[in-house]
């Protein structure tokens, strides 16, 4: 019987989100205007009300002059601070600016532009992302006609291309009493790197290049055997920086640079099939470990993926389209 009667309310919060998810479209803008602010007393605006009432009924019981005029002067205080609190989110526009890609684990960065069109000053203006369990609260003051850029940080739970969350703007200027706020579907995206694995493994061995038939030769961490002295003209990726600070420490002025045409045998591949028998997050892992690796080193290197494959290359366009292989993966 009682699981009757709670069946109609099962899923009430769910329709009132897709109820409100059709009135409110995606979008990276948003004027906030008298239709989408939203106004309430709080905990002390209630506290408030009591208070008045409780003076009133005595001011009315005793007769109290002095009594009506507090009463209705602080009745006339809290109207004009309803006005005030909802006219300082209505009349601004917000603009979310395009959020970078992120590491999974680490919290993604909104940046919200804030932009008053009138000539006063908009106060305590709290932006957050609704619905998180530790929301972190963003303040900030609005100068007439000027902008302001608002950061808020928010946890991504999985890797790959996600909506950015719905976000909660929200003032209780000037007394507290009352609390405006608006809701904002922003229709932006942000890219979610898989996690490195730490501590990062060696990297593979480099393998030898089509058709040259040699034999690679490495050691680990991408530190490879086959050097000679600096020359003048070596491009700074070729030398070998471990080897030089030794040279120098021991009182040495040559620099150690990569033998370009043995470079040019070997390759160095990350290849998904050289992970081991890792779960497929933990794999994504390793890779993510590696591409970050290689680039510090200023490497040359290649992906290989299910499906897909990037040819040796480097640089930070390089880096970035093998993290976003991985990501989407």
């Amino acid at each position: 019987m009682a699981s009757t009667l709670r069946a109609p309310w099962a899923g009430a919060a769910r329709r009132w989100q897709r109820w409100w998810s059709l009135r409110r479209p995606q979008s990276d803008t948003l004027a906030l205007t008298q239709r989408n602010v939203y106004i309430l007393p709080t905990a002390a605006g209630w506290m408030l009300a009591l208070t008045l009432l409780v003076l009133l009924v005595a001011s009315i019981n005793f007769q109290l002059n002095l009594g009506y005029l507090l009463t209705f002067l602080l009745a006339g205080s809290v109207a004009m601070s309803v006005h005030l609190c909802h006219a300082t989110l209505r009349g601004l526009q917000l603009r979310l600016l395009q959020p970078e890609p992120q590491f999974l684990g680490a919290g993604a960065l909104l940046q919200v532009q804030l932009h008053n069109t009138t000539a006063a000053t908009r106060y305590g203006i709290a932006l957050a992302v609704r619905g998180s369990k530790a929301a972190q609260w963003a303040w900030t003051d609005v100068p007439g006609q000027g902008s302001a850029t608002v950061q808020v940080a928010f946890q991504p739970t999985r890797r790959g291309l996600q909506t950015v969350p719905r976000l909660k703007l929200e003032t209780r200027y000037p007394l507290g009493t009352f609390r405006a706020w608006t809701l904002w579907r922003p229709a932006a995206q942000v890219l979610v790197y898989p996690r490195p694995e730490t501590p990062a493994p060696p990297l593979p061995l480099p393998e030898p290049h089509a058709g040259s038939g040699g034999r690679a030769r490495a050691r680990g961490m991408g530190e490879f055997d086959d050097v000679r002295a600096y020359r003048r003209g070596d491009p700074l990726k070729l030398v070998v920086w471990k080897k030089a600070a030794r040279a120098l420490a021991t009182g040495s002025s040559d620099l150690v640079s990569r033998d370009s045409q043995q470079s040019q045998r070997d390759e160095l591949w990350l290849d998904h099939a050289a992970t081991g028998a890792l779960a497929p997050e933990a794999r994504l892992s390793r890779l993510t470990a590696w591409v970050l690796q290689a680039d510090r080193l200023g490497a040359d290197y290649g992906l290989r993926l299910p499906g897909r494959q990037i040819a040796p290359d480097h640089g930070p366009a390089h880096r970035r389209r093998c993290l976003e292989a991985l990501a989407r993966c």
